[in-house]
């Protein structure tokens, strides 16, 4: 008998998954994070290849049917040199074949079986994409925090930031979400009313711009909490952030376009304040929320192995 792999291979963890090709789940792996873009290449292959083998178990990898791998940072395997590398790891596995595709895919996959339609991704970065025969063919943004990633952790956090500045250099009221991006940038004395603005000012500044900037996410959480709050600054990041987020994903479907819209991140949770405004904008749409990228590598092998008939699996 045989059985496919599926695996989600993000930045923080790696989870892979088999099945037999009545879509039960035979057994799942988990690995440290591979996105060869933010961990060394060989790191990254031989995490994936850790995974896929946690997930085999006692099964015979020779008997893999069908392997997907939907990977943060799959462009990077445009180089040979790197692709040789995670092509060694799939051999030490005893895996083949192995078709890699971007994380967003699997993501689009795990919400739906339609061919066609459009995936909004929100998390630390952003990007939309219009999916075609469960492939991504064109993207919107995705151009990472120096270019782009509108809506996504990172804009919110630097524009928590940016407004918090704001509000110290021209005297408006310190709110929750000023407070609070002071107290985890500066220290919980930073939120004391006797501070001097303009010195605080200043070292906003300064810590802001001595870390990475990919850092600025951190704050995001602290914009949805002070929406819930009922903050006026808060409220209007999220919105804005919402309006951008949905001008993308509408920019990359065709006109008329009567296709599904998956969402993917943390940033568009349904109980989270973006996610929600993302909906209510995208009312009269099949909107549907990603569960799990590793089932949707699963059943996108399973497809891959088995044809078109293959069942969806059921959350291991």
């Amino acid at each position: 008998m045989t059985h496919v792999v599926g695996v989600d291979a993000g930045g923080t963890s790696t989870r892979a998954i088999v099945l037999d090709a009545s879509g039960a789940v035979l057994g799942s792996g988990r690995a440290g994070g591979a996105n060869p873009n933010s961990h060394p290449p060989a790191e990254a292959a031989a995490r994936i290849a850790s995974a896929i083998t946690g997930a085999l178990g006692g099964l015979d990898p020779a008997a893999t049917a069908a392997c997907v791998v939907g990977m943060a940072g799959v462009s990077k395997l445009s180089d040979p040199a790197i692709a040789e590398i995670f092509a060694a790891a799939w051999k030490n596995a005893g895996i083949s074949p192995v078709r890699t595709v971007p994380d967003s895919e699997v993501a689009y996959a795990s919400a739906t079986s339609a061919p066609d339609g459009s995936v909004l991704v929100a998390g630390t970065g952003s990007i939309a994409g219009r999916v075609r025969g469960r492939r991504m063919v064109s993207t919107v943004g995705g151009y990472g925090w120096l270019l782009g990633d509108e809506g996504s952790a990172y804009w919110l956090g630097r524009e928590a930031v940016r407004s918090t500045l704001d509000t110290l250099s021209l005297g408006g009221e310190l709110g929750p979400l000023a407070g609070a991006v002071l107290a985890e940038a500066l220290g919980p004395s930073a939120v004391d009313p006797a501070n001097d603005r303009s010195a605080l000012w200043r070292a906003l500044i300064t810590n802001a711009n001595a870390e990475a900037p990919i850092r600025l996410a951190r704050f995001a959480p602290f914009v949805s909490e002070a929406d819930r709050d009922g903050d006026p600054a808060a409220d209007d990041i999220t919105t804005r952030a919402a309006a951008l987020l949905v001008t993308n994903v509408m920019a990359a479907r065709e006109p008329g376009e009567n296709t599904p819209i998956v969402l993917v991140g943390s940033v568009l949770s349904p109980d989270g304040p973006v996610g929600a405004k993302v909906r209510a904008e995208l009312t009269g749409f099949e909107v549907l929320t990603s569960t799990d990228g590793v089932l949707g590598a699963a059943w996108l092998a399973a497809v891959d192995a088995y044809g078109e008939g293959a069942p969806r699996p059921a959350h291991p």
